[in-house]
């Protein structure tokens, strides 16, 4: 008996659900995502370096749908489309459930800060080194976009 589920087969059995009970948000946001899916299979078999899918593609997949979402909804709310906002909230929700707990900005900021003191980085030019110890120690649950905007802040005043 196979006690890990893939993302993929999650992905999927949520996708049964959905359907069974006619929910149109999450149908239209699994189709999607297994649409993406399929296609970095395709990707990855005619790649030089052919390869399985395996949950880890699948996890930066979803990263990039949410990133693509968050952007959506801030030009939905400067031109006041709630209704076109709901949907991608809706969408952005089903998505973060297949990843790890993204941390908050005033989290981000800590380890942020904590880096910089363990890096000894003096100014903006360590911007480099600091950003890819967060990569290396944190890639999981940080927004990069948040990290950078922080990191630059903290790196300018020193």
């Amino acid at each position: 008996m196979k006690k890990f589920m893939s993302l993929r087969d999650k992905i999927e059995n949520e996708y049964k659900n959905a359907l069974k009970s006619k929910n149109k948000v999450k149908i239209s946001t699994y189709r999607l995502i297994l649409s993406g899916i399929k296609d970095l299979d395709i990707l990855n078999r005619s790649g030089p370096n052919k390869k399985d899918t395996d949950d880890s593609d699948i996890s930066k997949l979803l990263k990039k749908m949410i990133k693509q979402r968050s952007e959506s909804i801030d030009v939905y709310k400067k031109n006041n489309r709630d209704d076109l906002l709901e949907i991608e909230q809706q969408e952005v929700n089903i998505l973060s459930t297949y990843l790890p707990k993204q941390l908050t900005e005033d989290e981000i900021k800590n380890i942020c800060t904590e880096t910089i003191s363990k890096l000894k980085a003096e100014s903006i030019k360590d911007m480099g080194r600091v950003m890819g110890e967060l990569k290396k120690t944190n890639s999981e649950n940080i927004d990069f976009s948040i990290a950078g905007k922080i990191l630059k802040e903290l790196l300018n005043n020193k």
